[in-house]
Order: structure tokens, then sequence, then C-alpha cells
């Protein structure tokens, strides 16, 4: 079997700008000379037209002007020996002087010419020879009479003067010649002169055909071929590779467009499996989330259960054998009171803290100071055992949750009496102002305070900065608040610089949530997050 040992087909190096820069060069050069060509044979048309218009048909009018004259002068010459009248002078005068002139006008005209001068020359020789011989003698006889230099020399004078005819003659036959070739020439210039122009037409057709091919090929084709591939790649067929071809310039433009479909392949190779594991983490969430519902269904009916038995039994022990055992069993039955009532209390905070965006998610145009006056009426007891003094700014009305925004402030309010100094009437004040796309507020009290180095940690779920004895609470009240403010998009934080007790500082957005915001986060992934 034959093997084709041919080498391997080596794309060009060089580049459109090149090809094209060669492409101009060749048809400039081409068409410089035949433009050069052109001017010549329009120079040399014009030149032959010039020659022919005012050198060659001028010099044979004047030289048949001058015969004319001479033929003037002859006949005035001959009239004037044969009666003596004086009126044959006149021809004979003007002849001269238009010989004079024809003859400068010919030796002006024939310039150049050694050979119509020679002719020229030869004729006013014998023009002399006549002259000297018969005509001026003539011209001097008296008048009156015939002159006998004119009977004597009229065989003579015919002779001479018919020698100056002849040189005349082969002067303008010459002449005629020179004109005939003239046109000759000018016409054949003519012919060449439109076969040029011709032929310089077909070049530039020849050339835009050539180039409108060349680019087609090496431009445009290309061109469209890379832009099909990336059409059909933008359809989604990913897959499809993309063929450099064309000059250098080109091919290097397609092979980074093939780099960067497979970096983009890569991409989305690695967001597929990334969707994939996004998916398979979504599926455990979901049921992550079935059992956080099951947990709480379980927290809010069957651990409640048991649980209400156990606080209404030890109850039951402490009302009936309260006194009736030793001090021992009464702290003992007091502890598992204690121990029953407080386990309920953290079920019942675990569960409101779950519902935060989960349950709770109902945003509409909600007036904060109605949600203010109902949140001072669930916690009037506190109030007035505590003799605690609640003012408070104008509020907004926002788009948020009610339901939330009713925790958030009894939240703060409950943790502002119940944090008051010992012997001091809790005073409270809730302050509103706009800040930007924002409403800030704060809720200041007088109580005891928070420590610079706890600021983040009360917003801890579970973080107690005080022992249940001195102050009774699960340690979620300020878990819960961070987590209703952030869901509206807000944030909250301790105000450090206020001093003489504490001040809780939250903003909330004054326009509703926009779709990708926190606030829009699924409420089960936040609770699972959460819990």
């Amino acid at each position: 079997m034959a093997v084709d040992e041919r080498p391997p087909h080596v794309p060009s190096k060089w580049t459109t700008r090149r090809w094209l820069r060669l492409g101009v060069t060749i048809a400039m050069s081409v068409l410089v000379l035949l433009g050069a060509t052109g001017a010549w044979v329009l120079d040399r048309t014009a030149s032959i037209s010039d020659s022919l218009v005012d050198v060659r048909s001028p010099a044979l009018t004047t030289s048949i002007r001058l015969e004319s004259a001479l033929l003037n002068q002859e006949t005035g010459i001959r009239g004037y020996g044969l009666t003596g009248s004086t009126d044959f002078l006149q021809p004979y005068r003007r002849g001269l002087s238009q010989q004079k002139s024809y003859t400068r006008s010919l030796t002006r005209l024939l310039d150049g010419n050694a050979a119509r001068l020679r002719d020229l020359k030869e004729v006013e020789d014998l023009i002399g020879r006549w002259q000297a011989q018969i005509a001026r003698p003539v011209a001097s006889s008296p008048p009156g009479k015939s002159s006998p230099l004119a009977t004597e020399n009229a065989s003579k004078g015919k002779v001479t003067f018919d020698a100056v005819r002849t040189a005349m003659t082969v002067q303008q036959d010459r002449l005629r010649a020179d004109r005939v070739s003239a046109r000759a020439e000018l016409s054949s210039t003519m012919r060449l002169r439109n076969w040029i122009f011709t032929a310089i037409a077909a070049v530039i057709v020849a050339l835009a055909v050539i180039v409108s091919e060349a680019l087609r090929r090496g431009i445009t084709e290309p061109l469209e071929r890379i832009g099909a591939d990336a059409r059909t790649i933008a359809e989604g067929e990913f897959g499809h590779p993309i063929t450099p071809t064309g000059p250098a310039d080109l091919r290097q433009l397609g092979g980074e467009i093939e780099s960067m479909r497979r970096r983009l392949v890569r991409e989305l190779q690695f967001a597929e499996e990334a969707r994939l594991r996004l998916d398979a983490q979504s599926a455990d969430l979901k049921r992550s989330n079935a059992e956080l519902e099951q947990f709480a269904y379980v927290a809010s009916h069957d651990l409640q259960e048991p649980l209400r038995k156990v606080s209404s039994f030890t109850q039951l022990l402490q009302r009936r054998y309260g006194g009736q055992l030793d001090d021992r069993a009464d702290q003992y039955i007091d502890f598992a009171v204690d121990g029953a009532n407080r386990m309920q209390t953290l079920i019942n905070d675990l569960l409101d803290f779950s519902r935060v965006g989960r349950v709770h998610h109902a945003h509409q145009s909600v007036d904060l100071n109605t949600v203010m006056k109902r949140t001072l009426t669930a916690i009037s007891v506190s109030i007035e055992e505590s003799g605690a003094v609640i003012t408070r700014d104008e509020l907004p009305t926002l788009f948020a949750d009610s339901t939330q925004m009713g925790m958030l402030w009894q939240n703060l309010i409950g943790n502002a009496i119940k944090f008051r100094r010992p012997g001091e009437t809790p005073a409270v004040h809730i302050s509103a102002e706009p800040d930007g796309d924002f409403w800030r507020f704060a809720v200041t009290d007088n109580g005891i305070g928070i420590a610079a180095e706890y600021a983040e940690q009360v917003f801890v779920i579970f973080q107690r900065l005080h022992t249940k004895d001195r102050y009774q609470g699960s340690g979620i009240g300020l878990a819960m608040c961070k987590k209703i403010v952030e869901f509206h998009g807000g944030t909250i934080f301790v105000d450090l610089e206020h001093t003489g007790g504490a001040r809780i500082v939250f903003t909330l957005a004054n326009r509703p949530p926009e779709p990708g915001k926190s606030q829009d986060l699924d409420s089960d992934a936040m609770a699972q997050h959460e819990l």
C-alpha cells in the first residue's frame, strides 16, 4: 500500500492586514503603471494634435499664401514692365510686404524642423535671385512706357520664376506630407490611447473581482463560519467546536473563542455538578425541615402533655405534702416544680423562635403605633407592677409582619423593664427617625445596661449574662429580636456610647422587601439554620 509522504499543510502566518497590504500594493502598482502609460499616451496625443493644429496646418497655409504673394509680385512686375503704369507696382509692393510677413511666420512655425527650413531657405534664395535679376530692375525703370528690360529678360524671368514656383510646390508637397503623417500618427496614438484606457478599465474590473473574491475567501467566509459556530454555541450546543480558518489573526480569534468555549463548558460542567449537589442538599434540607416540623409538632403536643403532668403532680405534691416532710424533701419538690415550669417556658420560647420567618411571614402595610399600643396592653401587668414609664415618638407605617413586630416590641420593652436598677422606677423611651431607605429605631432605658464585652453575645440564643435566680428568662428574647429584624432586611446592635442604661438600636426597611434579599429566604431553611 502506498504511503502518502506529503508534508502536512502548514497554515500561513500572514495576517489579514498583511494580505490587505500586499493586495493594495500590487493593485496600486498596476494602476500607477497603467496610469503613467495612459498619461504618456494622452500627452503624446495632445502633442501631436497641437503640432498638427498649431504648426503643420498653419505652415502649409502660410506657404500657400507666400506663393500667392509671389504671384502678385510677378503679375505686378510683368504688367509694369509691359505698360509702364504705376498701378501695377501696388500689387508688387503689397506682395513684398506679405512675403516678409509670411517668411517670418514660416521661419517661426518650422523652428526645429531642419529639412523644412532648408526648403524655405531654397525658396527664399530663388525669390531673391528673381527679385535681383528681374523684379527690382524692372520696378526701378521710369514709368510711362514699357521697360526694355522686361522684354529682354522675359524668357529669363519666366525660367527664374518657374524655378521659384517649382521650389514652392516642392515645399508645399512636403508640408502637406508632413501634415498627412501627423494626422496618421495622431490617429494611431488615439487608437493606442483607447486600447490603453480599455485595458485600464479591464484591469480595474479584474482587480475589483479579485479583491472581492479574496475578501470573501480570506475574511468574509472565515468570519461567517466563526459567527455561525458562535450562534450554534449560543443556542445551547456547547459541545460544537470552532475550527479556526483564514488568515493568522482570524485563526487566532477562532482559537481564542474556542478556548473560551472550552472554559465555558468546564464552568457549565462545574455548575451542573454544583446544581446536582445543591439538589441533593435541597432534598436533605427538605427532609430536615420535615423532621423540624415533626419536632415542632412533638414539642408543641407530645412533650407538652407529659410536661404538664410532671408540673401538675409536682405542684400537687407541694400543696399536699408541703411542710409534712423534712426540709430537704420540700427543697427537692421546689426544684422539681421550678424545673418543670422552666422547661415548659423554654419549650414555648423555642417554638416562638422557630416560628419567626416560618409561620409568621405575612408582609403588609403595618402601623407601628397600633402594634405598640397592642404590645403595651399585653405587658400592662409588668408595667403596673414595676411602675415603668413608657414614652415614645410617633412611629411610621412600614411594610412588615404585624405579629413579628409585636414580638419585637414586647421582647425589647420587656427586657428594659426586667433589667431595671433596684429601687429605681424604670423609664423606657422608643425613638424613630428616617435614615435613607430605612427607619432607625432605638429603645432606651435607665436599667443596669450591657457591658461592651457582651454587646455581641446578648444576641446569641441561650446566652445569659445573669443567673436565673436574679433575673428570670431563657436567653432567647434578644436572639429572637435579631432574627425578626434581619428577616425584615435590617440590623440590630447595642449602642455602646450610651451610658446610664441600655440602648438597643435597630433598622427596618421602609419599602417592601425585594426578591433575593435576606428577608425573602426560605422560611424553613431559616428555621433549620437557627435551630
